[in-house]
């Protein structure tokens, strides 16, 4: 029997099949919009920590203490989103998904743009790294609630049988961010040197501002979560989501952070350090990398809509487990390959390695929102998601400090994305068997 115009069961009267999944359709894409703009405001600081700061913000250091210092000051940001995770988990918990997100598109937008004005040492002495990891901690407080909140409400949105492929498209927004930041920064490295260190490296930053305007206009129309809207007409809302966590889902949070390891630690080795690493140690060219991040990009972006996809017939806990397997075995090939020093095998190095980790990234939102209920949702995610972050935002400087004591040897970098792939593979597998459906608001 035909289903077109058919009235889903349990949505208010005159909702059709049709009506309810296009409205899934505009959340999701008004979360891949935020989502992509947070991910490009974000990842400018990890590309111009590797190939900007170290240079005009710690010029009172050699070059091997100035990279570690900016690669410090990009895993700060990381440190902080726990926070942001736990303030505004709180906030779209007890608040609304919804206005959490609106804070947190703004905060990031107008942290980003302060950094493209920021001046140089030369210019104001130590108040400019200093405003610089202060700039990034905002940064970061709001990446700690934009995640989880997207994904939520995507999911929130989406019909039961399509989770797995709606929590995909914010996922999107990763590798998007990835290729604007990396593409911009490609671009202005076409300029002269001394133009690009004095104002062309500023022009990506300054670019947040019209951006954040875009996505703030985009989210404004997005409607609540309809399951949010049912705990607040009960009153089913947890009063602090947080400590509802630790007493009664510890575990589940446990599980959710092995999960997502490998999403965020890996794709920072692989693009960040790999960078710096590339560059530095190996003597290719910057550009060359940051083009190298270009093509890692656009892979991700298929990689991600076809294990999306996939995500509902396999299951969110399955596919984590095999990604995370499959990067294990990937990981010392592909810094064998980025040896050779050969353009064309590294630039694919680097794409069929970010491919081959957004495998399991593809599905951790949807793995993630799974293991909580609805009324622990937005904190259960950002804070499991932001914690293997802050756990694992601080590897490029270890695996440059690493790298330096090793003398330029790579192994030691390839056995950490080996640990972060089997970490992952772990919490795949026992996240995929301790799923929550969400039968009502309690979960």
């Amino acid at each position: 029997m035909s289903t077109v115009g058919q009235v889903t069961p349990g949505a208010p009267p005159g909702t059709t099949t049709d009506a309810k999944a296009k409205d899934a359709g505009r959340v999701a894409f008004a979360s891949f919009v935020g989502t992509a703009l947070e991910w490009y405001d974000y990842f400018l600081f990890g590309t111009a920590s590797a190939i900007v700061f170290n240079r005009l913000y710690f010029t009172t250091l050699n070059p091997t203490a100035a990279t570690l210092a900016a690669f410090a000051t990009f895993g700060v940001g990381f440190a902080a989103r726990p926070i942001g995770a736990l303030v505004f988990g709180w906030l779209g918990d007890r608040m609304g998904r919804k206005p959490a997100l609106l804070i947190t598109v703004i905060m990031i937008g107008i942290a980003t743009g302060l950094i493209g004005l920021l001046p140089g040492y030369a210019t104001i002495g130590i108040a400019a790294p200093l405003l610089l990891v202060f700039l990034r901690l905002v940064q970061g407080i709001a990446v700690g609630g934009e995640w989880g909140g997207a994904i939520t409400l995507a999911v929130e949105h989406a019909p039961p049988e399509k989770r797995g492929w709606y929590a995909a498209l914010p996922q999107v927004g990763s590798p998007v961010g990835t290729l604007l930041s990396s593409g911009a920064f490609a671009l202005v490295l076409l300029l002269p040197s001394e133009s690009f260190d004095s104002w062309g490296w500023r022009l990506p930053f300054l670019m947040a501002f019209p951006l954040m305007g875009i996505a703030v206009y985009i989210r404004r129309k997005v409607e609540e979560s309809p399951l949010f809207d049912e705990m607040l007409e009960q009153n089913e809302q947890a009063k602090v989501p947080a400590l509802d966590i630790f007493r009664q889902a510890w575990g589940r949070l446990l599980i959710a952070m092995a999960s997502a390891t490998l999403g965020v630690g890996g794709f920072y080795m692989l693009t960040t350090f790999m960078i710096s690493y590339g560059a530095d140690t190996l003597g290719m060219p910057r550009s060359l990398m940051v083009n190298g991040t270009l093509v890692a990009a656009v892979v991700q972006i298929v990689v991600i809509i076809a294990v999306g996809r996939a995500a509902d017939r396999l299951g969110a806990g399955r596919v984590t487990l095999w990604g995370g397997l499959l990067s294990a075995a990937f990981a010392f090939p592909l810094f064998w390959l980025v040896e050779t020093e050969n353009p064309v095998v590294v630039v694919l190095a680097m794409a069929t390695g970010i491919g081959v980790l957004s495998v399991a990234y593809a599905v951790s939102g949807a793995l993630l929102a799974e293991l909580f209920p609805a009324r622990l949702r937005y904190t259960g995610v950002a804070l499991s998601y932001n914690l293997a972050g802050a756990l694992t935002g601080f590897l490029p400087f270890l695996a440059t400090a690493l790298l330096a004591a090793g003398g330029g040897a790579s192994w030691p970098a390839a056995l950490l994305l080996v640990a972060l792939s089997l970490i992952t593979a772990l919490g795949g597998f026992l996240g995929g068997r301790m799923r929550v459906e969400d039968k009502s608001p309690t979960g």
